[in-house]
């Protein structure tokens, strides 16, 4: 029996820890094919390079499981999904995951997030896809709070259930942990938030992107945030069409008469 094959991307950059630790913890469901960015590519949410030509290099695979092939992306995370399963992965794979993400994708910092970018690209090709991410405090690193063991076999076996399973059509995964010991998983809905303070002006006269993120339903108890403040992770499906269906009735025919 042909063994599953797995696409694994992210927006740090094929040397990043985190890739590498979710690479490892699947390794024992199937073949492994990682065609990830040659760089950091945070921020790049769903941008596709329409105005500027991609490459694609193999690179030996000695930090990744024996299984694994390599490829590095001169592109962003979507670049990489459409590159891979167009001209490299020699079938269709059965999964896509993105991550471990250096910093947290949860509430509305997924728009954003190159991580969940290639997420939902991998869902909009009919393909399960999973995003994961570690919730860090400002100026933490991955390498200072790496997943647990229990973390990573908890990825492990959410993705062999995905694998059996599936997903339902056109809806995908963003799953956060946070830093410390394993506590178990909350499925739940992503939390009302905002950012602010978003631009730190430089001496030279530009400006760096920064920001603070604002809970806004900090007493809510169903959400990716209040789960990840307890100790969980959380695990939140998302769907790629984003039709307010409940608003559909609300809104007036445009081309309508107005009532007199």
């Amino acid at each position: 029996m042909t063994p599953p094959l797995i696409l694994i991307t992210n927006d740090d950059g094929f040397q990043a820890s985190g890739i590498r630790d979710l690479a490892r913890a699947v390794a024992p469901l199937g073949d492994l094919v990682v065609v990830a960015p040659d760089g950091p590519r945070s921020g790049a949410a769903a941008s596709i390079s329409s105005t500027t030509p991609v490459s694609v290099e193999q690179l030996p695979s000695a930090l990744y499981p024996p299984q694994s092939a390599l490829y590095s992306c001169t592109g962003t995370p979507v670049d990489c999904v459409k590159l891979a399963l167009e001209r490299i992965v020699p079938r269709r794979p059965d999964l896509i995951l993105s991550g471990i993400n250096h910093g947290d994708n949860a509430s509305i910092s997924i728009h954003y997030s190159g991580t969940m970018g290639a997420v939902l690209e991998g869902c909009m090709k009919g393909i399960p896809s999973i995003g994961f991410s570690l919730w860090l405090q400002r100026g933490e690193r991955y390498e200072d709070h790496p997943l647990s063991t229990q973390a990573l076999d908890a990825i492990a076996d959410l993705c062999q259930r995905v694998i059996r399973q599936g997903l339902p059509q056109d809806v995908c995964l963003n799953v956060n942990f946070p830093a410390g010991l394993f506590r178990g998983c909350r499925v739940c809905r992503q939390a009302r938030g905002s950012w602010s303070a978003e631009w730190l002006p430089r001496e030279d006269g530009t400006f760096q992107l920064t920001g603070q993120f604002t809970d806004l339903e900090p007493e809510a108890t169903d959400t990716d945030f209040a789960a990840l403040r307890a100790g969980y992770t959380s695990i939140v499906p998302i769907t790629v069409d984003m039709t307010a269906h409940d608003a559909l009735g609300l809104i007036a025919n445009p081309l309508a008469p107005l009532a007199s």
